[in-house]
């Protein structure tokens, strides 16, 4: 490797570094995976205005929710099996076509099944950026033969976090100036920019390494798989979106396609999904666990919360966006700055807990309560994504092989999106076709319940114990090639 290596401490040069990992690597890589995030979010100041012009109650607006995490749920994994076999650009650039299109659908079409439809060609499309950008990061990092600088992985991370706690406030400014149509619109510029910026700079395929002999298509994607695993995830979160309906077959359904994907993942030359690892590795599934729990907390606050804002509080869209930005400049704060430590414990524990005093005063609030309480509420609840964010990943990282580290990576983000979709569905019970003060302080009930069960998951957790110990005696050293290995941002930096 061209890295200097003194004592505890792996340093690329500053050569090999700014070469290859210089504003036109890093800009494409940054900017695409924003497009996901943000838009799991804008959507949230937009349900009630949606509700009002088209006529749909809560329950239904939900969907415009659900059909994304769901398209997302499936995509994410898909996506980065198809960027390790045909390459990171096409797939990016493929993606950014498709949100283009996407964006446009509303405004040309203003109907609900155009929102709807909307929504799932976006979660597809932006699917594409992160694993290409992780795949393309590695892959710069692997024909340089140079440790990926931890600013770029930690960036990644952190930028799409933040794009996250944005997606309010910028929908409701949006919102405000040229109605709801506007929040599908902004795709089109946002997607485009993406997509020159990658066929400008991103490194051409053809220039990748290769690590190993190529399989033919049918084995390298492993077809039957992601069908299995489609149907498997597909089924369950129709399942979860309404569960006033009772859809008991779909559950069926998922059980019969989750012992199919276990049988055929198992004999399977290049397993969609490794379920051997998943089988053996306790940590690992208790990271995936607490994904869920946090952003089922996280998801039931910002949907649940923005349309009673709205609606009961009589908040407009802007203001309601509003309320978020101080929680989501402090989420970024939190996150830059755990990206730069080595323990993950500790702000694990901190995002568990500080839900509950966030609960407490959900139960507080009414319509009348004044607007910094509303502000105070939010920041609860944006804080801890940005102290569990980059933590939960640098737990993960330390818990899987690098081998297996692709389909880890996927999971860990249908994990956070099947909290999502349990989430819009808990609110679509409990809204129903209008939301309540008694309905929102009945959801902080649950939410009360969630962080009790996640404080517990974390703080008892002996093997995130042992990882802080770990990380902390490795040193710097150990902590980068492990970002250097593991195709995700690694939380760690050398001192």
């Amino acid at each position: 490797m061209s890295a200097a290596t003194t004592g505890s401490t792996t340093r690329p040069t500053a050569t090999s570094g700014e070469r290859g990992f210089g504003p036109k690597f890093v800009i494409p890589i940054l900017f695409g995976p924003l497009l996901n995030p943000i838009n799991t979010t804008m959507i949230a100041v937009a349900l009630a205005p949606i509700q009002k012009d088209l006529g749909i109650g809560s329950d239904q607006a939900m969907w415009l929710v659900s059909s994304l995490y769901l398209a997302s749920a499936i995509a994410q994994p898909t996506m980065g099996k198809l960027a390790d076999r045909f390459g990171p650009k096409k797939i990016f650039l493929m993606g950014m076509v498709i949100v283009i299109i996407a964006g446009l659908l509303p405004d040309l079409f203003p109907s609900f099944g155009a929102a709807i439809l909307s929504r799932v060609l976006i979660g597809i499309g932006t699917s594409s950026a992160y694993p290409a950008a992780m795949s393309a990061i590695r892959n710069q990092s692997d024909r340089l033969n140079t440790p990926t600088p931890p600013l770029v992985l930690g960036g990644l991370s952190i930028s799409s976090l933040v794009s996250a706690a944005a997606g309010p406030p910028l929908a409701g400014v949006l919102i405000g100036a040229f109605g709801w149509h506007s929040i599908f619109l902004v795709n089109v510029p946002l997607a485009g920019a993406g997509l020159i910026l990658a066929a400008l700079w991103m490194p051409s395929d053809r220039i990748r390494p290769v690590r190993e002999a190529k399989l033919p298509v049918s084995q390298a994607i492993d077809p039957l798989g992601l069908g299995l695993f489609a149907i498997t995830i597909g089924s369950l979160l129709v399942f979860l979106l309404d569960l006033s309906q009772g859809l008991w077959p779909l559950l069926i359904v998922t059980v019969l396609a989750l012992v199919g994907l276990i049988v055929w993942e198992r004999r399977a030359v290049a397993p969609f999904i490794d379920v051997r690892m998943l089988a053996t590795n306790g940590p690992l599934t208790r990271t995936y666990l607490r994904l869920f729990l946090l952003y089922g907390i996280a998801y039931t606050m910002t949907y649940g919360f923005s349309q009673w804002t709205q609606e009961v509080a009589h908040l407009s869209s802007q203001t309601a966006g509003l309320v978020q930005l101080p929680g989501a400049i402090l989420a970024g704060v939190a996150s830059f700055w755990f990206a730069r430590k080595a323990g993950v414990r500790l702000p694990l524990i901190a995002a568990a807990v500080i839900p509950l005093g966030g609960g407490a005063i959900l139960l507080a609030l009414t319509s009348g309560s004044p607007v910094w309480m509303f502000v105070i509420v939010a920041i609860f609840f944006t804080v801890p994504q940005g102290l569990a964010s980059v933590s939960n990943q640098a737990a993960l990282y330390r818990q899987v092989p690098p081998s297996g580290m692709g389909s880890a990576a996927g999971l860990s983000r249908t994990s956070i999106y099947i909290g999502a979709i349990a989430s819009t569905s808990l609110i679509g019970v409990v809204y129903g076709k209008a939301p309540t003060t008694a309905d929102l302080h009945l959801l902080a009930f649950v939410i009360l319940g969630i962080a009790v069960v996640l404080s517990v998951l974390t703080i008892f957790d002996r093997k995130l114990k042992r990882a802080s110990r770990s990380a902390g005696a490795s040193g710097a050293a150990s902590a980068e090639s492990e970002a250097e290995q593991l195709d995700e941002p690694e939380a760690v930096t050398t001192p």
